[in-house]
């Protein structure tokens, strides 16, 4: 924003523009409409955390506390590295690792060198992979030990001019304290993955250098120069043609979302929050690392889920703030172990990516007085366009719009506003909204339009809103299936489920799951040689060799062939439908 700006923009507890719309009338008194939040870098936050709280913690991993100096100090000699090895302003970096403290560092360290990040799940395989690297055009990754193999085998199946220059690898184990392994702090199932010591990979026209090396680095750091309209993260989302594409999200994206996310839950420098929630996701990234940072925060991390770890954990930690998938909360309720945990630090409980049941809402309530609290949000709007108010949610609600948001129901067709309880597409505006997609013109042009001069960007979401203006999810316009919180796009587990040698044909759908919400079902056409010899069993083993494992099909259908229009388009909204109502019926 430039001083002109800054100086007609309304104060933050001015009357907004939507003081008309229903949900002003259930707005809770104590949140401002709209906030000013810094306008800096995101850099700031870590550097005023640091300077303002010596001693605190700012991460919790296995019980090893890392002070804010601390976490700022490695985040700078990790900038100086990347400035030695030649990135500049703007330069794109891969961030390819779980959740750990080095996760913070890494991307902090990022963004003072000027740099832009780019979280990769780590879940994918390396024929997912190379996309990651090419379509930013990057040239140096920084990657857990245990995934950097996956990476220098996508890097090796590129063209020598696109392949990466550097690679930074690290292990998580050198976050842990030294007895990590002693007591029942690491569950079972983790302990070869955390305490294996990786040999460092190769990269087939590049430099790999490990983590302690790049702390000792002693190279000075170059000045920062970016600032909060300069990009900062370049997060992937998937769609309806198959390959990811990057939301362009500068610093006062993610800066406003970070700052309204403290504002609305009540969140100060007192905070402990468990950062579950993957910070390669927009969730954890916005709502978990950069509130924490900003706030001066404690964050208790975990690289991965395990419901008796979180039970742990909040009881140790006494945990007051936890962002979460319901799923998550679902598990924990279920552990035999439960009543071993101690809940009582909880002040706030949320999240989204799947509606929370009634029954299990209703068991938070009766058991700890505590009310969970869904959001919605989208990877192109920095996590929440809309939250429920903590002190009044609606079940199975997405909420009302966000602090500075402007978000409407709208025809899908005409783009005309609706009326009250009418389904049509989630279309918002705000100072949450991304630029647009990296490289991607026509695509950002499709999904953004004006109206009352504000840009809105389509959701691609159906739902309604009610006379107290809560929105509800109905629908989607988009094919995207939800499975736990994680968004699979069919078009690209097709694109690569074709790679198989046996596949003519696939249709990937979602299909009802108790569990997960929903889950992936790929209805497969065989080739005529492959009839009799592959099963089942073998296609789905085969998608968890080449995808992430949240896309990979949990259900094949084998059929003689794919319902096609006219057009011979596959008709998978007919496969959906049936494989829906067959689910019903049962």
């Amino acid at each position: 924003m430039t001083t002109a700006e800054s100086a007609t923009h309304p104060p933050s507890d001015a009357p907004s523009a939507g003081d008309d719309r229903p949900h002003a009338r259930v707005w809770p008194a104590r949140v401002p409409r709209t906030i000013q939040p810094p306008q800096t870098s995101l850099w700031f936050n870590l550097e005023v955390s640091a300077r303002r709280y010596p001693d605190k913690a700012a991460t919790v991993f296995f019980d090893r506390v890392m002070t804010y100096p601390e976490l700022q100090r490695q985040a700078e000699r990790i900038a100086a590295w990347l400035a030695a090895r030649g990135v500049r302003r703007g330069d794109r970096v891969i961030l390819f690792l779980q959740n750990c403290p080095q996760f913070i560092v890494a991307y902090y360290g990022i963004l003072r060198a000027n740099a832009v990040v780019v979280p990769v799940n780590p879940m994918n395989k390396a024929d997912e992979l190379g996309h990651y690297i090419t379509d930013p055009q990057a040239r140096v990754a920084i990657a857990a030990a245990d995934l950097a193999p996956a990476l220098c085998a996508a890097d090796a199946a590129l063209p020598p001019e696109q392949r990466l220059r550097d690679l930074l690898v690290l292990h998580y184990r050198d976050a842990m304290p030294d007895d990590a392994f002693d007591g029942e702090a690491v569950p079972p199932a983790w302990r070869e993955w955390l305490a294996t010591r990786h040999p460092l990979p190769t990269l087939t026209h590049g430099q790999v250098a490990d983590w302690a090396q790049a702390l000792a680095c002693t190279d000075p750091l170059p000045p920062h120069e970016v600032g909060p309209d300069d990009l900062a993260v370049l997060p992937y989302t998937s769609g309806t043609t198959g390959l990811p594409k990057g939301c362009m999200h500068p610093h006062r994206t993610l800066m406003h979302n970070a700052v309204a996310a403290a504002v609305w839950t009540n969140g100060t420098a007192e905070n402990v929050g468990l950062l579950v929630v993957p910070m390669f996701h927009i969730t954890g990234m916005v709502a978990g690392m950069h509130t924490s940072v900003y706030l001066g925060a404690t964050a208790v991390i975990m690289p991965r889920w395990d419901r008796d770890l979180a039970g742990r954990l909040i009881s140790r930690w006494r945990v007051t703030h936890w962002t979460n998938i319901p799923t998550m909360v679902i598990d924990l309720l279920a552990s035999p172990h439960f009543d071993h945990y101690d809940l009582s630090s909880l002040v706030f409980i949320g999240g989204g990516g799947a509606a929370m049941p009634a029954a299990v809402a209703q068991r938070l309530q009766d058991q700890f007085g505590l009310r969970y609290v869904e959001g919605y949000g989208l990877t192109e709007t920095a996590a929440p366009s809309h939250h429920n108010p903590p002190d009044r949610p609606k079940p199975q609600c997405l909420g009302v719009p966000f602090i500075g948001c402007d978000a409407r129901i709208v025809d899908p067709d005409t783009l005309q506003e609706l009326p009250v309880g009418q389904a049509g597409e989630i279309v918002v505006s705000g100072p949450m909204v991304f630029d647009g997609y990296w490289q991607r013109p026509e695509a950002t042009a499709a999904v953004f339009f004006e109206r009352d001069g504000k840009r809105f960007f389509r959701t691609g979401d159906l739902g309604r809103m009610d006379e107290e203006g809560y929105f509800f999810i109905t629908d989607r316009l988009k094919r995207m299936i939800n499975a736990s919180g994680y968004k699979v796009w069919p078009a690209e587990v097709e694109a690569l489920m074709f790679r198989h040698p046996a596949i003519a044909e696939a249709c990937v759908i979602g299909v009802p799951d108790p569990y997960r919400g929903e889950t992936v079902k790929a209805v497969v056409v065989l080739r005529h040689e492959a009839r009799g010899r592959v099963s089942e069993a073998d296609i789905i083993a085969w998608c968890h060799e080449h995808m992430a494992v949240y896309k990979a099909p949990r259900i094949v259908e084998f059929v003689e062939s794919l319902p096609k229009s006219g057009s011979g388009k596959v008709m998978w909204r007919l496969l959906q439908e049936a494989a829906r109502a067959s689910a019903g019926a049962a």
